[in-house]
């Protein structure tokens, strides 16, 4: 059986993966009777193909579309796939090159080696019609001169596809486990080279190193966030317009958001702690604070439970937390009813993981819609959970001006806030702890493996 790997030393991942892919989406299709039995469906789905910078002859480095990898496990540019959903007879279509492109970008594979590359049934060029030879029928690419004289149904794979892409296969897991130890790897080496007066891309340097040059991750899953000091209460940091540039100084907190990518697999792991390796009694109070909120999810997670009830709990504890640190008064309950818990933590608890770090299926057609009320209506999903879902768990502590200004100019939420003990956290920033955890029928499985608590952390960074 063909794999794709990067090296002895890295997961081999079986095209086996993807050819059950298939097969799962095909007994969905038939299970949800969305296809006429007098017809002979074939799913037509186009790969991704390289983009250019601008008007220039250089290309990003590709990175395939996520819906054509989970069914073929294709990784090169401008291609084609078909499953005949009856037989499950799975073609690719691969782009005929010039002789010339050998020169300048190494030896042409042929069809034969692509039949061979991906464990298909067979392989055409691009613009070649291939026949099927159950029909007499022509496989052409999705869009194509002449499609009207064709059935097509471009609604019914989407729901389907996306809801087999939400329960991961064991081979799936291996793979996000694997993604995720290299991620948890990479954060550690960060935490140990931390230093006050480095600066913000320098840690993120280490981190693409580390998981490039030891998990052979050629990708990351998104952009690195990197934030110290009060740059860790953006939560979409490290933007073009703020590329991770800034001094670390000494006493800052770092929150760092960074997930490696192996065979279009995604990890999303933050980690927060003090630059100089030591928390303040402030810092612990706000680190603990969420780490509750994190562990009370991590133990009461499973198959049954609702992740909007996941993220009040989260919620509900971590403003708990606060009150007993006197930064709040009042009741934590009438707090949550006023949406205070929006105030410190504007994003919602964590969302679903795979080949997107934002994965598919959060609100299918046959899925609770999302909640309009403050506090829940940034939920990435309402869904209950089932074993074989796979999510991140992030809760977070910001203390982010516009909305701190926003609650004291509120009534029903001043009345909470303990204004003069707030008053020490104007330029503290924030804390986000993000594990990515895998729903099994009795609880959680966590692959995420860094230090977590307080005394954790300081131990590691001492080293």
């Amino acid at each position: 059986m063909s794999h794709f790997q990067m090296g002895p030393h890295t997961h081999s991942i079986s095209m086996e993966l993807f050819r059950d892919n298939r097969s799962k989406v095909i007994g969905e299709l038939q299970r949800a009777h969305v296809l006429s039995t007098e017809t002979k469906p074939m799913i037509v789905l186009q790969g991704g193909d390289n983009i250019s910078h601008y008007d220039t002859d250089v290309d990003y480095v590709f990175r395939q579309e996520s819906y054509f990898t989970y069914l073929f496990g294709v990784t090169e540019p401008g291609c084609y796939g078909t499953v005949e959903v009856k037989s499950g007879r799975c073609t690719l279509y691969v782009p005929r090159l010039p002789e010339e492109y050998a020169v300048w970008m190494g030896s042409l594979l042929g069809l034969e080696d692509f039949k061979k590359k991906y464990d298909v049934d067979a392989v055409f060029y691009v613009d070649e019609t291939g026949p099927n030879t159950d029909s007499g029928n022509v496989a052409k690419p999705a869009y194509f001169k002449g499609i009207e004289k064709f059935a097509v149904d471009t609604d019914s794979l989407f729901p389907v596809i996306a809801e087999c892409r939400v329960i991961k296969s064991p081979a799936e897991i291996e793979v996000l486990r694997y993604v995720a130890r290299v991620s948890s790897e990479a954060h550690k080496e960060v935490m140990k080279a931390m230093r006050p007066g480095m600066h913000e891309y320098q840690a993120e340097a280490e981190f693409l190193r580390y998981s490039y040059a030891v998990g052979g991750c050629r990708h990351v899953s998104y952009t690195c966030i990197c934030g110290a000091g009060t740059n860790s209460a953006i939560l979409h940091y490290g933007h073009a317009g703020s590329p991770n540039d800034c001094a670390i100084r000494d006493g800052d907190m770092c929150l760092f958001d960074m997930g490696a990518n192996y065979g279009g697999y995604a990890a999303d792991i933050t980690c927060s702690f003090p630059a100089n390796g030591k928390f303040t009694e402030d810092q612990k109070l706000i680190y603990n604070a969420v780490l509750a909120a994190r562990d009370a999810v991590c133990a009461t997670a499973r198959e049954g439970v609702s992740w909007v009830d996941m993220h009040l709990l989260a919620n509900r504890v971590m403003l708990e937390e606060m009150r007993k640190g006197q930064l709040l008064q009042g009741d934590v309950n009438e707090m949550m009813e006023a949406g205070l818990n929006a105030i410190f933590q504007p994003h919602g608890l964590g969302h679903f993981l795979g080949l997107d770090v934002h994965d598919v299926g959060g609100y299918l057609p046959h899925c609770p819609q999302r909640s309009t009320k403050a506090g829940i209506n940034r939920l990435r999903t309402a869904r209950t959970l089932k074993a074989g879902m796979y999510l991140t768990i992030e809760p977070g502590c910001y203390f982010i001006q516009p909305l701190l200004d926003k609650a004291y100019a509120d009534p029903e939420l001043c009345k909470f806030l303990v204004k003069e003990n707030l008053n020490r956290f104007h330029n503290f920033g924030g804390v986000r702890i993000e594990d990515d955890v895998l729903i099994t029928k009795t609880g959680i499985e966590n692959f995420t493996l860094v230090p977590r608590t307080v005394e954790e952390i300081e131990a590691w960074m001492a080293k």
